[in-house]
């Protein structure tokens, strides 16, 4: 047992059932000595979403709304997927549940959308913690007159909540803020974020992208007006999914062809979508409540019931996680961006962007593929972020992003190998 863990850490690790989960994963039983630590950029599927997919182009890849029964089978999927995410981010209804490609065209859509009805509320609010696709695309409207705000990370990593209240004020039309940063794994208080805009009568747009596997989300708690998440993390195959309050999506401006209704989610579905990849989420979804049934006495809960047990024991089990990689990373001397204290492990994922003195991340990236451990180097797609780290969008840093079904044995492994290529490139 690793020194760092305590009696509660051990617990939590032992309870967990990594090993059963792994199991259902095929890419990781076919993976041999790889190690799977780019999750960040995409997470592996199991069995059950893989079955799905298949099922789906196997039994009925035909296009929705016909009268015979394979196309009847494609509409009735499609409404069993919103369900399953409705209930996976505690919508108020599955209607407005929106399947499209991924979450920067859904980002667009909206953005264009409000781009429409800034009138006097002209002002948006964006933060330098964000993914480009969340602060470019906001960027955009500046033709159409809209006036920018910087909420800035502070030093510690964070986003800070008593930073954005002199932000908002009367002319502020949207908050747009991360849940979590998908570069350095820091996790922000939007329930606080909302309250505060909502009090100025504005909206909020979430991008859950990075959240999503790893931890609870809940559209009525947060009190956000639009969020949008991306599949290929969240143990599904590539899709993204966009929700907002019904009447809010209703309002949105948005393109459509004549033939369309215009109320959500058909306003916001413009053309085919990925239909297999929708029948993989709502696999996915239910992959995540078989999780939670390990850890609920009861036999009779509802699904969301298990929704709500299953991220909850990833999380703790991430903490662990967390605990054990921030105690490598100490250990090999690295510069850790974003939360590095252990005891505010609570802030964030077990995403980890990091440098090792002067050494170059892509040179440290190559040698760790050489020895069967995929993460990641680069700019993270965060321009503004880079700068706010004084790092070169040339060079940037070295991601390291685990999720719960990775190991302790494999951040051991990744520790053991990482000084090993520091001492040999030093």
């Amino acid at each position: 047992m690793n020194k760092h863990q305590t009696p509660s850490a051990r617990d939590v690790s032992a309870a967990f059932p990594v090993d059963t989960i792994r199991a259902m994963f095929p890419a990781l039983q076919q993976a041999g000595d790889f190690i799977f630590m780019d999750n960040a950029a995409g997470a592996q599927i199991p069995q059950s979403v893989l079955d799905a997919v298949t099922n789906h182009l196997v039994a009925h890849n035909v296009q929705r709304g016909g009268r015979y029964g394979r196309s009847v089978a494609v509409d009735q999927a499609i409404a069993d997927a919103r369900e399953s995410v409705a209930l996976l981010i505690n919508a108020y209804s599955p209607a407005e549940i929106c399947f499209g490609m991924n979450a920067t065209s859904f980002i667009r859509l909206v953005s264009l959308g409000i781009g429409q009805m800034l009138g006097e509320r002209d002002e948006i609010v964006i933060t330098d913690m964000d993914h480009d696709a969340n602060i470019a695309t906001w960027l955009a409207l500046a033709p159409a007159g809209a006036k920018f705000k910087w909420w800035r990370m502070r030093d510690d990593g964070n986003l800070h909540v008593d930073d954005l209240r002199p932000l908002v004020c009367e002319r502020t039309r949207l908050v747009a803020c991360t849940v979590t940063a998908h570069s350095i794994g820091s996790i922000v208080d939007v329930a606080a974020v909302a309250d505060i805009a909502h009090a100025a009568g504005a909206e909020v747009f979430l991008d859950c992208v990075h959240y999503g596997p790893h931890g609870l989300i809940d559209v009525q708690a947060w009190d956000c007006d639009y969020l949008v998440c991306s599949g290929y993390k969240n143990f599904s195959p590539h899709m993204g999914f966009l929700w907002g309050r019904f009447e809010t999506l209703k309002r949105l401006p948005t393109f459509r062809e004549d033939f369309i209704p215009d109320e959500p989610p058909y306003k916001v579905e413009a053309g085919t979508f990925i239909y297999e990849n929708v029948s993989g989420m709502d696999a996915a979804v239910r992959y995540l409540e078989s999780i939670g049934r390990n850890f609920l006495a009861e036999n009779n809960r509802s699904r969301r019931d298990n929704i709500v047990a299953g991220m909850n024991a990833i999380r703790d089990y991430e903490l662990v996680l967390a605990r054990e990689m921030l105690a490598v990373l100490k250990g090999c001397g690295a510069t850790i961006y974003g939360v590095a204290d252990e005891a505010r492990r609570n802030e964030r994922v077990p995403t980890f962007c990091f440098n090792i003195g002067t050494l170059s991340p892509q040179m440290i990236v190559e040698a760790m593929a050489e020895m069967q451990i995929g993460i990641r180097d680069g700019h993270m797609y965060a321009p503004r972020l880079m700068k706010r780290l004084n790092l070169s969008m040339d060079s940037g840093a070295v991601r390291a992003s685990l999720v719960h079904y990775n190991t302790i044995e494999e951040v051991q492994r990744f520790g053991e190998t990482l000084r090993a290529i520091i001492a040999r490139l030093s």
